[in-house]
């Protein structure tokens, strides 16, 4: 017997309260941007400056001995990771230790560097500096520049895909629905105070394409069955395509959520951020993509026949409230 977790035929209105679902994205948007500009984000190293250090040793790394070593020395945000490499001998152990800039140095001094050296000697004694690098306010500045235009420019290039495969209602709802997306994650980020850096900004990146992909599923079944039912109103419509991809949304969304749950619990604290804004964005991306951009294009209409040039446009509202 197959495990069936929605069943074949549902007919749920998601629309039945278009207005109340996409005003209260509206204010969550709005929230989301205020405590932005209030709170500002915890940026990581990345968008700080900092100096990260390798170090080389013949015994095991432990990360969390690491940390507790260092803790002491109140360095700020401090990031540790074990380095792979299957050309390594089994006596080489190698780490990559990041630490932010301190106030007023543009770089780890001789002296910081010194002191980070000695307390790491009480867990390895042998453990030596390979290698020191530092990243500068300046470089910090042009990658957060440059982290938003990334942004910015596939928010642009969906717009125009989108735009091109079904029609302008189609990607201005597709974009709004991103958009709400990129500043939800945002703005958790900035309430919670979570560190910000160039990996959540790859998950960002990434919550944009796993949201285009639902979403242009339903779009495809939209299209299909707005040739299909020309005399139906576009709202019912609408529902029948989301209840008809219903089931493989949540099988699509479950099944990458118990991937993520289990990377957020075992993962460990180097790529939570990552898969934290991941989790957050699956669950946002399912939301937006029927209840934003979908929203989008019942308020804006859409043609019916594709064939003829567009009639439907500014012609739905009254369907929202029929």
């Amino acid at each position: 017997m197959r495990l069936k977790l929605v069943p074949d035929n549902t007919n749920f209105d998601f629309f039945g309260y278009a207005k109340i679902t996409f005003g209260a994205s509206v204010v969550a948007m709005i929230l989301s941007l205020i405590a932005w500009g209030v709170m500002g984000l915890n940026f990581g190293i990345d968008f700080r400056g900092g100096t990260t250090l390798r170090t080389e040793s013949s015994e095991a790394i432990d990360v969390g001995a690491y940390r507790d070593a260092l803790g002491p020395l109140e360095l700020g945000d401090v990031t540790i990771s074990e380095v792979f490499d299957p050309g390594f001998g089994a006596d080489r152990h190698v780490a990559m230790i990041r630490v932010q800039a301190q106030e007023g140095q543009e770089a780890a001094t001789t002296e910081t560097i010194q002191t980070i050296e000695a307390a790491l000697q009480g867990v390895s004694p042998d453990i030596k500096f390979t290698s020191v690098e530092s990243v500068g306010p300046k470089v910090s500045g042009e990658l957060i520049q440059t982290a938003f235009l990334a942004v910015g420019g596939a928010l642009a290039a969906i717009l125009i895909y989108i735009w091109l495969r079904f029609e302008w209602q189609f990607s201005v709802g597709a974009v709004v629905a991103l958009f709400h997306d990129v500043v939800l994650t945002i703005g958790l980020f900035s309430i919670l105070q979570i560190r910000f850096d160039l990996p959540v900004v790859a998950a960002i990146l990434t919550i944009i394409g796993y949201s285009i992909n639902d979403t242009v599923v339903i779009f495809d079944r939209l299209r299909e069955n707005l040739r299909k039912y020309k005399k139906r109103p576009l709202r019912e419509v609408m529902n029948l395509s989301v209840n008809e991809t219903l089931s493989r949304t949540l099988m699509t969304s479950g099944t990458t959520l118990l991937a993520l749950i289990a990377l957020l619990i075992l993962g460990g604290d180097v790529i939570r951020a990552f898969v934290f804004a991941i989790t957050w964005g699956v669950i946002v991306g399912t939301y937006s993509s029927v209840y934003v951009a979908k929203n989008v294009v019942l308020y804006l209409g859409v043609k019916r026949d594709w064939s003829k040039p567009d009639a439907g446009a500014g012609t739905q509202f009254a369907n929202i409230d029929a």
